[in-house]
């Protein structure tokens, strides 16, 4: 599966003048934690509403962003982007296409899929019982036992 196929578009954004009070309204009308920031059309960071929780009014969302954010392109495995996303430590992953944005995956995204089973399972492995580890001095005593408390036997 790819992020083209999981990813939100189009991609709520911000600029960075706006203000910190502007940005956390609008998550919260659109029920989103994440907000790409936009400056001319390219992405220079992405603000959270955690990033968002503490601010002062008069901070903008420049102020708060964060500015070196890992990106993925849509072609890009969703497998590579939970990996990103994990390797990082971050909740969200912009998509890029030919480095214009084009939208957003979020761990929440990721998950959704992992929980309604999208992605195949992964191969279980054998597990060995006693019986099948030989006859060693143990299963040669539970052989003995075993015939000895068959009734009739000797």
């Amino acid at each position: 599966m790819r992020l083209m196929d999981v990813m939100t578009s189009p991609l709520l954004t911000a600029v960075p003048e706006e203000t910190a009070e502007i940005a956390r309204e609008r998550m919260r009308l659109k029920r989103i934690h994440h907000l790409a920031v936009i400056e001319r059309g390219e992405l220079v960071g992405v603000v959270s509403a955690r990033d968002l929780a503490g601010a002062r009014r008069s901070q903008t969302v420049g102020e708060l962003m964060t500015r070196d954010v890992a990106t993925g392109t849509p072609g890009m495995k969703l497998r590579e982007a939970a990996n990103l996303l994990r390797g990082h430590v971050i909740g969200c992953l912009p998509v890029l296409d030919r480095g214009k944005p084009v939208g957003i995956v979020t761990v929440s995204d990721v998950l959704e899929l992992v929980g309604r089973g999208v992605e195949r399972p992964v191969a279980r492995s054998t597990r060995w019982t006693m019986k099948d580890r030989g006859s060693g001095r143990k299963a040669k005593r539970t052989r003995a036992l075993a015939e000895a408390s068959v009734p009739g036997r000797r």
